[in-house]
C-alpha cells in the first residue's frame, strides 16, 4: 500500500470547457480591414482549460476558439489566474487556435498607438472591445471548474500521420515570383510548392479511473480559415474535430486542440481541382486518425511535471523609405479610408498597408525589439511548446527533430501576438505573409532565432 508521501505523487488533471460564443453584431476577426458583424452561428465556441498538478507544480492549457488574444489581454488573463487561484503567471499558456470564424481578444492589425483610423473604425484594430470582458471572465470560470475537477490520473501519448487535410499554401510560380493561394485560373502556372507541411497528428490522454479519459490534447498543424470572409460563427476544423472525438470518447472528456506553426500551412490543396474541404470532413479525417493512435497509446505516470519559459529580443525590421514614402503620399491624397463596396464594409488593402507601413514605422521608433515569449512543459515524456504569432511551419519541424523529449507537441498563437514569422527565404521572395504590417514586421532572422532559443528551452527543461 502506498503511503500518504507516495499518494502526492501521483498526477492529478482536471478540464473544463465553457461556452464563449459572442453576441451577434460582434466583430468577427481575421479579415484585413473588413467590417464583419456577426450574423449567425453555425456552432458554439469554447474556452477550454486543463490543469495539472503535482507536488507543489500547477500549470494551465488553455486552448480558445479565438482568432488571436492581444499581450494587454494576455497579461490580465495570467494576473487574474494568479490572484483567483495562485497560479504562477509563467505557468499559464494561453494558446489561441487562429479560428477565422470567431473573434479576437485584444487588437492585432495595428498597434493601439496608431492615430490614422477614425474613431468611429475601431473595428479595423482587429478586435472588439465589447467582446473582451465577457470573454476573459469565462475563460477564467473555465480555470476555475477545471481546477475543482482535479483527480489522479495517467497519461497516455502517441502519434500519427495525415497528409490528407493540411498543405503548405506558398508557391514558386514559373517567372520566379511567389503566390500565397494562387487561384484555380493560375493552377498551370505553379511550378512547385515552395515548402513542407508537418503531417504530425498528436494525442495526449489523461485517463482517470475507471478508464476514463478527463482530457486530450490534440496536436495538428493547419489554418482554421474555412469561416473567412462570412459573417458566421464557428469553432472551425478545430471545434469538429473536438466534437466527433468527444462523440466518441464521450462527453465528459474535453479535447483541447493545439494547432502548430501553420504561418504557411492552409486546409485548401490548390493542386486538387477536385477537393472536398469543409471543417465536417477535415474533422472527420484527423478523427479517424485519432481513433488509429488511441489504439497505440503508451501510458506513464506523466511526471516530472515542470515548466520553463524564456524571452528573445526579436528587432523590428526597417520598413523600406521607398515604402513609407509610397505610403505618406497615398495617405496625403486619402487620409480618410478608399473603400471597395458602396456599403462601406471593406478597405481597400492599399490604404490599409499604407496605415501598416507608417504604423510599423513608428513602432520601430518607440520600440526597436519585440519582447518574445517561449513557454514549455514537461509532462514526462511529452514537452508542450507554445509560440507566439504565426511562425512558419519550417521551425516547427526542426525543433521537433532537435528536441530531447519523446514527443513534441507546439501551440503557435500562443501568449500573445506578433504577426507572421516566415523563413528568410521566404521573406525575400515575398508574397502576403511578407506585406508589411504588424501581421509581418520581424527581421529575416526571427525565425532562426526562435526556433535555436526554443530548442535550447527544451534542452534544459529536459537536462534531468
Amino acid at each position: 500500500m502506498a503511503d500518504a508521501n507516495e499518494a502526492t505523487e501521483k498526477l492529478r488533471a482536471g478540464a473544463a470547457q465553457i461556452d464563449i460564443t459572442p453576441p451577434m453584431g460582434t466583430q468577427i476577426a481575421g479579415d484585413i480591414g473588413r467590417r464583419r458583424p456577426a450574423e449567425i452561428l453555425l456552432d458554439p465556441i469554447y474556452a477550454k482549460a486543463l490543469v495539472l498538478e503535482a507536488e507543489a507544480t500547477r500549470l494551465c492549457v488553455l486552448s480558445l476558439d479565438l482568432l488571436a488574444a492581444d499581450d494587454k489581454s494576455l497579461a490580465e488573463i495570467r494576473h487574474l489566474a494568479a490572484e483567483r487561484f495562485a497560479f504562477d503567471p509563467q505557468a499559464v499558456m494561453v494558446h489561441s487556435v487562429q479560428n477565422h470564424a470567431a473573434p479576437s481578444l485584444g487588437h492585432h492589425m495595428v498597434t493601439d498607438e496608431c492615430t490614422l483610423i477614425p474613431p468611429e473604425m475601431e473595428w479595423f484594430r482587429g478586435g472588439d472591445p465589447a467582446y473582451d470582458p465577457f470573454a476573459i471572465e469565462r475563460v477564467l470560470d473555465a480555470i476555475g471548474q477545471a481546477l475543482e475537477s482535479l483527480e489522479p490520473v495517467s497519461v497516455g501519448v502517441a502519434r500519427g500521420m495525415d497528409d490528407r487535410v493540411a498543405f503548405n499554401r506558398r508557391f514558386i510560380m514559373r517567372d520566379g515570383t511567389v503566390k500565397t493561394h494562387p487561384g484555380a485560373q493560375m493552377r498551370h502556372e505553379i511550378l512547385c510548392r515552395e515548402g513542407p507541411m508537418d503531417p504530425e497528428v498528436g494525442v495526449v490522454c489523461f485517463t482517470g479511473d475507471p478508464l476514463r479519459n478527463v482530457a486530450m490534447l490534440l496536436h495538428h498543424t493547419c489554418h482554421p480559415v474555412h469561416g473567412y470572409p462570412q459573417r458566421y460563427i464557428s469553432a472551425g476544423w478545430p471545434g469538429a474535430w473536438s466534437r466527433q472525438v468527444a462523440a466518441a470518447h464521450g462527453a465528459e472528456s474535453v479535447p483541447l486542440v493545439l494547432n502548430g506553426c501553420c504561418g504557411n500551412i492552409h486546409h485548401a490543396n490548390h493542386l486538387d481541382p477536385h477537393q472536398v474541404d469543409n471543417p465536417e470532413r477535415m474533422g472527420q479525417c484527423l478523427t479517424q486518425t485519432t481513433e488509429e493512435v488511441l489504439q497505440r497509446l503508451s501510458y506513464g505516470d506523466g511526471l516530472p511535471l515542470s515548466c520553463k519559459s524564456t524571452h528573445i529580443s526579436i528587432p523590428i525590421r526597417e520598413v523600406p523609405a521607398a515604402e513609407l514614402e509610397k505610403a505618406r503620399a497615398l495617405l496625403a491624397e486619402h487620409p480618410q479610408p478608399i473603400y471597395k463596396d458602396a456599403e462601406r464594409t471593406a478597405i481597400d488593402w492599399r490604404w490599409f498597408y499604407a496605415v501598416s507601413a507608417l504604423d510599423v514605422h513608428e513602432l520601430r521608433q518607440r520600440e526597436p525589439e519585440r519582447a518574445y515569449e517561449i513557454q514549455a512543459f514537461r509532462i514526462g515524456d511529452i514537452a508542450l511548446l507554445a509560440l507566439g504569432g504565426e511562425p512558419f511551419v519550417e521551425a516547427q519541424l526542426r525543433i521537433k527533430a532537435e528536441s530531447p523529449a519523446p514527443f513534441t507537441f507546439l501551440a503557435h498563437m500562443s501568449n500573445g501576438f506578433c504577426g507572421y514569422i516566415p523563413t528568410a527565404e521566404a521573406l525575400a521572395r515575398g508574397g502576403y505573409e511578407a506585406d508589411t504590417a504588424l501581421s509581418s514586421c520581424l527581421v529575416p532572422e526571427a525565425l532562426d532565432m526562435v526556433a535555436e532559443a526554443s530548442v535550447q528551452l527544451l534542452k534544459e527543461l529536459f537536462a534531468t
